[in-house]
């Protein structure tokens, strides 16, 4: 979260909230008839909560706070949970008048239109916000990651977060629906793996700190390899070049522990090219999944997609990642260009088809870098995108949340991006 213009977010939290249910709980144990009791309960526990990091630490030293994750998989499950997030986020860290600023809200690109509505009404009702975006999160990582200086906003966005995997085609500033696909492992499914795989070696590591020393280990010491088994080989010919040792402390006794990491940091990367070794339900690799996406896009666009293929997510920040996707899918592709010349002879040959991944140093927060050079233009602010006139996105505030559409078609072309509405 941020203010527009700024180059970086002004605060990285976890989307996580942990509400004192204790309140609740007294109240269900004296009488029931005692509403007021139950009344003030329950607005007892709608002030007392905390969010971010301070919500993971409140529940781990104290037994009353209970954690709750409003977004899974890159959805919103609690729009309650959700808006005690927004208000602190407002409130707290940004210190910020709702009343006095416009909001830009990013959205999963498989987000319901229901959900976006639920957004809207919580932004206009609750914070009484004067205006506010709700933009898809490909479309503001793309501008991240131009391949040219023409500002083309066509490619193929990556998006690899916490939660979920989206493979999302843009031409022109517009996502091509029927063409998204999503990949069933995330960032956090390798937080999962590499602590899965510590436990199986036997390495003692406190339960309260695992998943936090497997997160840990993952962003630290996990990188991409080009050859599994060559990955294999030298680590155990050479195992003190290769094997890291992770230091800690008990957080209940105090005492010091170490454990060794070997093997994971290799593996658990490797889950997004060979999945099956992870879960034996999945058997797509991501070089598959997005040659599967350019494929079923328009046929006119394809090499332009492949040209321009885009990461974004902190899960794509292992080290030589781009290299290994673009390896993969090089091949893939060169594959099914040999076997179409193979069919057709010597007559005709297919051309080569370039494919590019590209890296960048940002790529960790490109959606919000997107928005918030988006936020900062000063067509942003003008009196198409203000409550009175709202319409498409825009959603305005009234005794039932209502969606209307302007009387005529206009296209809005901000910078890079185009708006439509409709």
């Amino acid at each position: 979260m941020g203010f527009a213009g700024n180059v970086e977010p002004c605060f990285i939290i976890p989307t996580v909230v942990a509400v004192n249910e204790s309140f609740l709980n007294q109240s269900e144990g004296s009488n029931k008839e005692n509403w007021l009791a139950q009344y003030n309960a329950g607005i007892m526990a709608d002030l007392d909560f905390f969010i971010g990091e301070e919500a993971i630490s409140l529940s781990r030293s104290s037994g009353i706070y209970n954690l709750n994750y409003p977004i899974r998989h890159g959805l919103v499950e609690n729009w309650d949970t959700m808006e005690k997030f927004w208000q602190q986020s407002i409130f707290n860290y940004l210190r910020c008048d709702p009343e006095e600023h416009y909001f830009l809200l990013t959205e999963s690109p498989v987000n319901s239109p229901e959900d976006r509505e639920c957004a809207g009404e919580i932004m206009f009702e609750t914070f009484n916000v004067p205006g506010l975006y709700v933009a898809v999160q490909p479309v503001l990582a793309l501008s991240a990651g131009y391949a040219t200086s023409k500002s083309e906003m066509t490619g193929v966005v990556v998006d690899i977060g916490d939660g979920a995997t989206h493979i999302v085609p843009v031409v022109d500033g517009y996502v091509i629906g029927s063409s998204i696909k999503s990949f069933p492992i995330a960032g956090n499914d390798v937080t999962q793996f590499v602590l899965q795989l510590l436990r199986e070696r036997g390495e003692l590591i406190p339960p309260e700190d695992s998943l936090d020393i497997a997160r840990k280990v993952k962003e630290m010491y996990c990188y991409t390899c080009s050859d599994i088994v060559k990955e294999y080989n030298k680590h155990d010919k050479k195992p003190d070049k290769y094997i890291k040792q992770w230091a800690g402390i008990k957080p209940k006794t105090g005492a010091s522990y170490l454990c060794d990491i070997g093997y994971e940091r290799f593996l658990g990367p490797e889950v997004f090219f060979h999945p099956e070794i992870y879960d034996g339900d999945f058997t797509t690799s991501l070089p598959d999944m997005i040659d599967k996406c350019v494929q079923s896009s328009p046929i006119d666009t394809r090499r332009a997609l492949y040209k321009n293929i885009v990461l974004s997510g902190g899960s794509t920040m292992f080290k030589d990642f781009h290299k290994r996707l673009q390896q993969d899918l090089k091949k893939i592709v060169d594959d099914r260009i040999d076997a179409s010349n193979a069919r057709h002879g010597v007559d005709i040959k297919s051309q080569p088809v370039e494919v590019n991944v590209l890296s960048h140093p940002i790529q960790k927060i490109a959606v919000w870098f997107g928005g918030s050079a988006v936020a900062s233009m000063p067509e942003y602010y003008e009196k198409d995108f203000q409550v009175d006139d709202l319409k498409a996105y825009f959603l305005i505030k009234h005794h039932w949340l209502l969606i209307f559409h302007m009387a005529k078609r206009r296209v809005h072309q901000i910078g890079p991006f185009r708006f439509r509405y409709c």
